[in-house]
């Protein structure tokens, strides 16, 4: 009874959280509203058994995200921020959702049967994955190319929000206590990072959920005072946020040379091939994380 009254509760602060984000007036009060639903979101997934959705909501759902929407938000104008929507274009978009949802209906009815082919297959295929964990094995192994493409997603992301101009955070010196806690709890999300990474193998984690850490130590290194500016314009940089992406598409090639095609790793070679992308593209999603958050931003004033 009490895991049902559990459940209902947060279905029905899912709900309330998200009519809030999105029917809000002050824009402000709309991403406050939204970071609170990715957290309640994160707490969901927990309650399904889904660890690493669970992890990856939390840290960049409701974390990263939503300080790339104070940043955004900090690029609007004082006057006239708020969205306005006339009773004409709501009813508009109601009339073109309204037949998607009417198609989409009939695709979510098998998921009702309880009958789903795929758990048995990933089954099947993990003594031959090269690690313990079947999300592990989806991502890595058996829709590799679906990371493949997420990394290159990232990139073009991180390349589009620099077409709109430097970030304009606008950094006042840093509180002593900030600074402290900053120097102190930076080093523990290195760690925590990449006790993630490595458990990633054999249980909820990997490159996403560790990447995003890792971006979170830099981003309160960076606000407490302790790293300087990241730019873009430092090569090694840039470097990094290719690596990823750049090895991933080499061992994709070199699996095409030396095993049965592109992303098919040869026998034996599973485990280590997968950890090596693994780690590189954990530090290329941590420099993208950072360069989206605070990449070129001024500095602080003194």
């Amino acid at each position: 009874m009490t895991d049902w009254l559990l459940d209902a509760v947060c279905g029905l602060l899912l709900l309330v959280l998200a009519g809030g984000a999105l029917h809000v007036r002050q824009l402000y009060a709309g991403v406050l509203l939204f970071i609170a639903f990715g957290l309640v979101l994160a707490l969901v997934w927990a309650r399904l058994g889904a660890a690493d959705l669970a992890l990856a909501e939390a840290a960049i759902g409701a974390g990263l995200t939503g300080v790339l929407l104070f940043a955004a938000l900090a690029r609007q104008p004082l006057e006239g921020s708020e969205p306005h929507l006339s009773g004409r274009r709501r009813l508009a978009a109601v009339l073109v959702l309204l037949p998607l949802l009417i198609l989409l209906l009939p695709q979510l009815a098998p998921l009702a049967t309880l009958h789903a082919p795929l758990p048995a297959r990933i089954e099947a295929a993990m003594p031959h994955s090269g690690v313990g964990h079947p999300v592990t094995a989806v991502l890595l192994n058996i829709r590799a190319w679906d990371t493949l493409l997420e990394l290159a997603v990232l990139l073009l992301a991180l390349l589009g929000a620099r077409q709109l101009g430097p970030a304009r955070l606008q950094l006042d010196a840093p509180w002593p206590l900030l600074r402290a806690w900053g120097r102190a709890l930076a080093p523990l999300l290195v760690l925590a990072g990449g006790y993630i990474l490595w458990r990633g193998a054999e249980s909820p984690g990997g490159a996403f959920q560790a990447g995003a850490l890792l971006a979170a130590g830099i981003v309160l290194l960076r606000l407490a005072g302790a790293l300087p500016a990241v730019r873009w314009s430092f090569w090694p940089l840039r470097l990094l946020v290719l690596l990823g992406l750049l090895l991933f598409v080499a061992v994709a090639g070199g699996c095409a040379v030396f095993g049965a095609g592109w992303l098919s790793y040869p026998a034996g070679w599973a485990k280590p091939l997968i950890l090596f992308i693994e780690a590189a593209a954990t530090l290329a999603i941590a420099a993208s994380l950072s360069l989206l958050v605070i990449g070129d931003e001024p500095e602080p004033r003194a």
